[in-house]
Formats: C-alpha cells, structure tokens, sequence
C-alpha cells in the first residue's frame, strides 16, 4: 500500500486554543497538573488504590450498583467488546447518524448478522419502532446497539423509554454508546433496563483522552460467561473479576491519565450527577436560543443533544472560513458539520467544564467574525 501521509515534525510553540468541538473538550489545569506524578507499577499497592478510587468513585458519580470498568482505550473498544460478548448471530442497530452507521459496520465486520431501522440524519430512534421490529422479526436479535447522543447530528436518543422496551424481551440485551454525553446528560441506568452502556474520558468528562468508561449489568456479565467466545481485552469476565480479585486492571493502564480520572472525578462527584446535568442543560438551552436567533436546528424538534448542538446553516456563511478565522482571531475552536453534511451545518461543544459564560463567549465571537 502506499502511504500519501509524511512526517509533519511537531513543534513546541503550537498557540493554546479553547475547544468547542464535541470532543475532546478542555481540560481543567489541576487535572493536567496530575498526570505529572511519579511513574509506579501497575501491579503495586499503589495501583490498587488509585483503580478502586476511580471505579468505586464513578459508580458513586452514576448512581449505580452494576460493575463498572475502566480501560485503557477509547469508547470504539465497546463497540467491538459488547458485541463479541453478547451477540452469537443478529442484532438490531437503529441509526440515525454517523455513529450510530459506525456501531452497526463494526458488527458486520465482527460476522454478525445486522438489522437496521433506518432513519434520516437529523430524525431520533423511537421507541415504538424498536418494539415493531422486535415483534415482527422473525429472528432472535442477541443485542440492541444504541447511540444516546449521536454527535454527528445533534440528536440525543430516548434511551430510557427505548431501555424500557428491550427489558420486555429478556433475551435480548441493550447496549448504549454514550460516548458524548455521559457526565453531562442524566440517564438512570439501573433504572431502565441499560445492559451496558459506555463513554470515553474527553468528552463531558473533561478528562484527557485514552480511557473508556463502560458500565455492565449482572445479565450482561452472566451473558458473555454463557457464551463460548468473547472479547479477550474488553471482556466484561476479565475486566470485572480481575478487579474483584485484585482490585486492578488486567493489562498495563494508562497510569497518567487515571491519576488525572481521579482528579476530576472528585469534582464530578462536589458538583454531583444532578448538577453536571443542569449546568449542561442551561448551556444547551443557551445555544439553542441563539442558534434559533441566527440560525437554526438541525435536529428534530424535543430531541435536541444535551452536550453539543448541531446548527443548520440557514444563512449560507463559509463554515470552514469562519471556523479558520474565529481560531486565528480569538483562539477558539468549533466544529464543522460532518461528513456529508458538512457546509450544511455546524456544532459547537457545550460539555465538560464550560458554563453558560463560556458558550457566550464563543457565540459572540462568531457573530463578529460572520457579521451577524
């Protein structure tokens, strides 16, 4: 194969820039600050200290009883684990946008038989349409693949009425990517029948990138041991009875950035799972306003994703010029559109540590740079 990509040597002097894309997001400096510490076995005392802080701490965080893994990787790990570990043959995939199309390709890719109900980009998965094709397939689905916040057009997913509906069905089993939203989208896990569900550490957690969070319920965990093949690095039996037994991860972790998870995780649990929620809830409903005012919403009406709000450009501005020039003028970043709809839209990444503040900020400097 041939490469087309060279060597572009980093540099030391690169100019900060304040992230508003959905993800990764800012990262606070005392976060940072603790990834400075020094290096320790992954096999010491230590290392059992820091591991159990972190997962006892984010099922505190979560309001959860289901076990709780942390691994080195990013959220795309769970796309490949939850399906080696709970489908044999079909599942269902509903999609509705670039990721939620992504969860269902891996699965194919994996040799599993794929079902999709299809929706246009911008539209949300309804429940009522999960249970139809629950009802009328006439094959069993292992596994549904959901998306609670498909960051590519700004949809948030009714996760919890849709978990409600696949708990009807005992024998088939819910996972959730909530990569882009959990810490900053309230979702009662236990509560909904959610067999698992995952996110990574930049996103509205407001951690540095490299680990994923995934939560497994006690069927999950039964389901993969029943099955004869499974993931060997995201395993829910590896990664969950290693930690019962020796309070550790089963392979080398990133060490770093779990010092970096606890940092932030304590202020996660000050601030408390309902008041991430609301602060996030404010900034989005900020965004929407002003997105309306100028603009207007891409996704469909009482759907609109809590963490980052995707933007119809309804006045026909140069995205990419303004995104460019907003960068270089103020050093702020946010996001085109994506794939094909990228000079049709924008997003802008309200999750993390911003505040309504901080949005307003950027919004302002957009309205100078476009001349709104």
């Amino acid at each position: 194969m041939v490469s087309v990509s060279k060597k572009r040597e980093y540099k030391d002097d690169y100019p900060d820039k304040t992230l508003y894309i959905p993800g990764p997001t800012e990262v606070p400096e005392d976060v940072i600050e603790a990834m400075t510490e020094s290096t320790f076995g992954h096999r010491m005392d230590r290392m059992t200290d820091l591991y159990t802080t972190i997962v006892e701490d984010t099922k505190t965080f979560l309001g959860t009883d289901n076990d709780v893994i942390i691994l080195t990787a990013s959220g795309t790990e769970f796309w490949e684990a939850t399906t080696l570990n709970l489908v044999d043959e079909s599942m269902l995939v509903p999609t509705c946008g670039a990721f939620s199309e992504r969860y269902a390709n891996v699965a194919e890719r994996l040799g599993k038989d794929v079902d999709r109900i299809e929706y246009e980009w911008g539209e949300a998965v309804k429940p009522e349409d999960v249970r139809e094709a629950l009802e009328r397939s006439e094959k069993h689905y292992d596994m549904v693949g959901g998306v609670m916040n498909e960051s590519s057009t700004g949809i948030r997913n009714p996760i919890e009425e849709i978990g409600d509906v696949i708990a009807e069905y005992p024998d088939t089993y819910f996972a959730v990517d909530a990569v882009s939203s959990l810490g900053g989208d309230y979702v009662d896990i236990d509560e909904h029948g959610i067999d698992v569900i995952f996110a990574s550490t930049q996103k509205a957690f407001a951690m540095p990138p490299g680990l994923a969070v995934c939560v497994v319920s006690d069927e999950a965990y039964e389901r993969e041991v029943e099955k004869e093949e499974s993931s060997w690095y995201g395993g829910f039996r590896r990664c969950i009875d290693y930690y019962d037994r020796k309070g550790q991860t089963h392979s080398t972790p990133a060490i770093p950035i779990m010092l970096a998870y606890r940092k932030q995780m304590k202020r996660m649990l000050e601030e408390t799972h309902g008041g991430r929620d609301q602060r996030h809830r404010e900034m989005a409903e900020y965004t929407r306003e002003w997105a309306r005012e100028h603009f207007d919403l891409y996704p469909e009406e009482g759907y609109e994703s809590q963490t980052v709000t995707c933007i119809e450009n309804t006045r026909g501005i140069d995205v990419a010029e303004t995104i460019e020039t907003v960068s270089e003028a103020y050093d702020m970043v946010f996001s085109n559109g994506y794939g094909d709809i990228g000079e049709e839209t924008f997003r802008i990444g309200h999750m993390g540590e911003h505040t309504v503040e901080s949005i307003e900020a950027l919004t302002d400097a957009i309205e100078d740079v476009a001349d709104l």
